[in-house]
Protein backbone atom coordinates (compact mmCIF):
# COMPACT_ATOMS: atom_id res chain seq x y z
CA UNK A 1 0.00 0.00 0.00
CA UNK A 2 1.38 3.41 -0.92
CA UNK A 3 1.06 6.50 1.22
CA UNK A 4 0.75 10.13 0.15
CA UNK A 5 3.84 12.11 1.12
CA UNK A 6 5.01 15.68 0.89
CA UNK A 7 8.70 16.40 0.26
CA UNK A 8 10.39 19.34 1.97
CA UNK A 9 13.89 20.54 2.81
CA UNK A 10 15.23 19.50 6.20
CA UNK A 11 16.62 21.91 8.76
CA UNK A 12 17.93 22.09 12.29
CA UNK A 13 14.46 21.77 13.83
CA UNK A 14 14.27 18.27 12.35
CA UNK A 15 17.36 16.97 14.19
CA UNK A 16 15.55 15.20 17.07
CA UNK A 17 13.31 13.24 14.70
CA UNK A 18 16.19 12.53 12.30
CA UNK A 19 18.30 11.22 15.17
CA UNK A 20 15.41 9.00 16.31
CA UNK A 21 14.91 7.51 12.83
CA UNK A 22 18.66 7.13 12.29
CA UNK A 23 18.97 5.19 15.56
CA UNK A 24 15.93 3.06 14.71
CA UNK A 25 17.28 2.18 11.28
CA UNK A 26 21.01 1.84 11.93
CA UNK A 27 21.39 1.08 15.63
CA UNK A 28 25.02 1.31 16.81
CA UNK A 29 26.12 2.50 13.34
CA UNK A 30 23.75 5.50 13.42
CA UNK A 31 25.09 9.00 12.96
CA UNK A 32 25.04 11.20 16.07
CA UNK A 33 22.92 14.36 16.25
CA UNK A 34 26.12 16.39 15.84
CA UNK A 35 27.08 14.45 12.69
CA UNK A 36 23.56 14.85 11.30
CA UNK A 37 23.63 18.60 11.98
CA UNK A 38 26.99 18.93 10.23
CA UNK A 39 25.78 16.86 7.29
CA UNK A 40 22.60 18.94 6.83
CA UNK A 41 24.71 22.07 6.40
CA UNK A 42 27.64 20.58 4.52
CA UNK A 43 28.73 22.15 1.23
CA UNK A 44 27.03 20.65 -1.80
CA UNK A 45 24.53 18.78 0.40
CA UNK A 46 20.75 18.70 -0.16
CA UNK A 47 18.63 16.92 2.43
CA UNK A 48 14.91 16.36 2.16
CA UNK A 49 12.25 14.91 4.40
CA UNK A 50 9.11 12.98 3.56
CA UNK A 51 6.05 13.92 5.58
CA UNK A 52 2.90 11.83 5.83
CA UNK A 53 0.44 14.05 3.93
CA UNK A 54 -2.39 13.09 6.29
CA UNK A 55 -0.62 13.68 9.62
CA UNK A 56 2.37 15.94 8.84
CA UNK A 57 4.69 13.50 10.64
CA UNK A 58 8.24 13.18 9.31
CA UNK A 59 8.49 9.56 8.12
CA UNK A 60 11.60 9.59 5.94
CA UNK A 61 14.74 11.46 5.01
CA UNK A 62 17.19 11.43 2.13
CA UNK A 63 20.32 13.28 1.12
CA UNK A 64 22.30 14.11 -1.99
CA UNK A 65 25.81 15.47 -2.40
CA UNK A 66 26.92 17.18 -5.61
CA UNK A 67 30.62 17.62 -6.37
CA UNK A 68 30.18 19.66 -9.56
CA UNK A 69 30.03 16.65 -11.85
CA UNK A 70 28.38 13.62 -10.22
CA UNK A 71 25.75 13.45 -7.50
CA UNK A 72 25.98 10.92 -4.68
CA UNK A 73 23.01 9.57 -2.76
CA UNK A 74 24.14 9.98 0.85
CA UNK A 75 21.21 8.22 2.50
CA UNK A 76 17.59 7.24 2.13
CA UNK A 77 15.77 6.18 5.27
CA UNK A 78 12.12 5.47 5.94
CA UNK A 79 10.86 4.88 9.46
CA UNK A 80 10.05 1.24 10.12
CA UNK A 81 6.28 1.76 10.32
CA UNK A 82 6.18 3.16 6.75
CA UNK A 83 8.63 0.88 4.95
CA UNK A 84 7.19 -0.74 1.86
CA UNK A 85 4.68 2.09 1.34
CA UNK A 86 6.53 3.80 -1.53
CA UNK A 87 8.13 6.54 0.58
CA UNK A 88 11.67 5.60 -0.49
CA UNK A 89 10.65 5.71 -4.16
CA UNK A 90 9.24 9.23 -3.80
CA UNK A 91 12.41 10.44 -2.09
CA UNK A 92 14.71 8.75 -4.63
CA UNK A 93 12.73 10.32 -7.48
CA UNK A 94 13.19 13.74 -5.84
CA UNK A 95 16.95 13.18 -5.43
CA UNK A 96 17.37 12.13 -9.07
CA UNK A 97 15.27 15.10 -10.27
CA UNK A 98 17.45 17.46 -8.22
CA UNK A 99 20.63 15.86 -9.61
CA UNK A 100 19.29 16.48 -13.12
CA UNK A 101 18.55 20.13 -12.25
CA UNK A 102 22.13 20.48 -11.00
CA UNK A 103 23.47 19.10 -14.29
CA UNK A 104 25.02 15.99 -12.75
CA UNK A 105 26.44 13.43 -15.16
CA UNK A 106 25.60 10.46 -12.95
CA UNK A 107 23.95 9.64 -9.67
CA UNK A 108 26.14 7.30 -7.62
CA UNK A 109 25.49 5.36 -4.44
CA UNK A 110 26.71 2.54 -2.24
CA UNK A 111 24.36 0.01 -0.66
CA UNK A 112 24.92 -3.01 1.57
CA UNK A 113 25.02 -6.21 -0.47
CA UNK A 114 22.47 -7.77 1.89
CA UNK A 115 19.94 -4.92 1.69
CA UNK A 116 17.54 -6.52 -0.77
CA UNK A 117 14.74 -3.90 -0.44
CA UNK A 118 17.18 -1.06 -1.20
CA UNK A 119 18.72 -2.97 -4.12
CA UNK A 120 15.23 -3.48 -5.60
CA UNK A 121 14.43 0.22 -5.12
CA UNK A 122 17.58 1.36 -6.91
CA UNK A 123 17.40 -1.21 -9.70
CA UNK A 124 13.74 -0.31 -10.41
CA UNK A 125 14.90 3.31 -10.76
CA UNK A 126 17.48 2.28 -13.38
CA UNK A 127 20.65 2.08 -11.26
CA UNK A 128 23.19 -0.52 -12.35
CA UNK A 129 25.76 -2.29 -10.21
CA UNK A 130 29.31 -1.19 -11.00
CA UNK A 131 31.34 -3.16 -8.48
CA UNK A 132 31.65 -4.42 -4.95
CA UNK A 133 33.50 -2.70 -2.09
CA UNK A 134 34.82 -5.21 0.42
CA UNK A 135 34.23 -4.54 4.11
CA UNK A 136 32.79 -1.08 3.42
CA UNK A 137 30.19 -0.97 6.18
CA UNK A 138 31.75 -0.79 9.62
CA UNK A 139 31.79 -2.18 12.24
CA UNK A 140 29.95 -5.10 10.62
CA UNK A 141 32.54 -5.43 7.82
CA UNK A 142 29.75 -5.97 5.27
CA UNK A 143 30.40 -5.44 1.57
CA UNK A 144 28.64 -2.77 -0.50
CA UNK A 145 27.55 -2.57 -4.10
CA UNK A 146 28.52 0.61 -5.88
CA UNK A 147 25.77 1.66 -8.26
CA UNK A 148 25.33 4.30 -10.95
CA UNK A 149 22.52 5.95 -12.85
CA UNK A 150 23.77 7.86 -15.92
CA UNK A 151 21.94 11.14 -16.46
CA UNK A 152 23.62 12.13 -19.74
Amino acid sequence: MTIAVLIRLLGGDDLPELARMEQELFGPGAWSSASLAEELQGPGRWYIGAEDAATGALIGYAGLWFDGFDAQVMTIGTDVAHQGAGVGTVMLDALVAHARELGAGNVLLEVRVDNDPALRLYERAGFRRMGRRRGYYQPENVDAWTMSLPLR
